[in-house]
């Protein structure tokens, strides 16, 4: 059931287009999350669902409740909207306590009671409920934004790149207790994020903006494995790109012949693969090449391979190390599955760095 309607939402700044008729759909208690690179308008999007702005024209419908038809639009404060941001945004001054029931009525007794129970559902020890935010670590604090935006009771939640602050072990764990959290409890919710990963493991729903579109929408698996062009293809990670021909089901590039998903397509076309799809051999079979440099990082490697049959452009992989990946060393390239099909075609028609996690064999 679809609980957060946009409709041909559009914005500008002066003679600045940032949202140009955006239209999305958002299941009720999904996750949808809303990625591109920066300047793309995700964040003006999610300010006129906060209603923080109003848009110049289009509606925004909430629960069968209109929000905004154009810059006639229902303040902040009455939409039952709650928002986290990068920071937090907590008061310093205030303890985690108050930071969290800051705004809540009734009595002391109610929200005092309110307090506890959020610090329990967020994971935060009640002992920490006494300290200033500047006691607290970053997962912590973000744990305590989360508790003052649920304490309201919202429909939708709002995060705005809650977790880009925050160290990679601890954003990851973060994340997934946000996730957990926001599932139990029903709750809608939109995450705006340029990270790809964070978006293809937080959210069902995902939407990919650039220049003030939605250019895709869909499930995130969807997407990773069948993006409409190069732009979402590298932006939901890494992809090799490659100029091909397409004939009888199959799909002759630099890397030979390999099955597609689109056997009635004929003629030159752009496909990519996956890293999970690209692997590569010491001792063969597969395509020969040879290595012309190595950037050792630990676990990781990049390698920059050129074509034994030769080639304009060459291909550059990263890999698990392997004391074999040595400059002018001889290798295979390894392929597996069927190539996607992209549905516009890259000008410049070379192909695109991939990073390939598999171990050489």
């Amino acid at each position: 059931m679809t609980f957060l309607t946009i409709d041909a939402v559009s914005k500008r700044y002066g003679a600045t287009s940032a949202l140009d008729e955006v239209t999305l759909h958002i299941q009720a208690g999904g996750r949808t999350a809303v990625v591109g690179p920066s300047g793309s308008g995700k964040t003006t999007l999610l300010r006129l669902l906060a209603g923080f702005d109003t848009p110049h024209s289009g509606r925004i419908t909430m629960d069968g409740r209109l929000l905004a038809d154009g810059a006639s639009a229902i303040p902040a404060h009455q939409r039952d909207i709650g928002v986290v941001m990068q920071d937090g945004a907590l008061f310093p001054h205030l303890s985690v306590a108050d930071n969290i029931a800051f705004g809540l009525s009734g009595s002391t007794r109610h929200r005092t009671a309110l307090v506890h129970e959020l610090s329990d559902l967020v994971g935060l020890e009640r002992f920490m409920l006494e300290r200033r935010p500047d006691a607290l670590s970053g997962g912590q604090q973000q744990r305590v934004a989360l508790a003052r935006a649920l304490a309201r009771r919202p429909k939708l939640m709002l995060l705005d790149e809650p977790f880009s602050a925050l160290d990679t072990g601890l954003r990851a764990n973060t994340r997934k207790a946000v996730a957990d959290l926001l599932q139990a409890a029903g709750v809608t919710t939109v995450l705006v994020t340029h990270d790809q990963a964070e978006a293809l493991s937080f959210a069902d729903h995902v939407a990919v903006m650039d220049s003030g579109r939605i250019l895709q929408a869909g499930p995130p698996r969807e997407l990773y494995l069948r993006p409409k062009s190069a732009m979402i293809a590298s932006f939901l990670g890494e992809a090799l790109i490659l100029p091909a021909t397409l004939s009888d089901g199959k799909a002759h590039c630099l890397l030979g012949s390999m099955a597609t998903h689109a056997p009635g397509r004929a003629g030159s076309a752009d496909i990519m693969l996956r890293p999970e799809q690209v692997s590569l051999s010491f001792h063969g079979p597969g395509v020969p090449c040879r290595i012309t440099e190595v950037e050792f990082g630990g676990a990781t490697s990049i390698i920059t391979l050129v074509l034994a049959a030769g080639g304009n452009s060459p291909i550059i992989l990263r890999q698990a190390s392997d004391a074999r990946m040595i400059a002018g060393a001889d290798a295979w390239i390894v392929t597996s599955g069927c190539a996607h099909v992209l549905d516009t075609v890259d000008e410049r028609r070379s192909p695109k760095q991939v990073d390939c996690m598999e171990s050489p064999d």
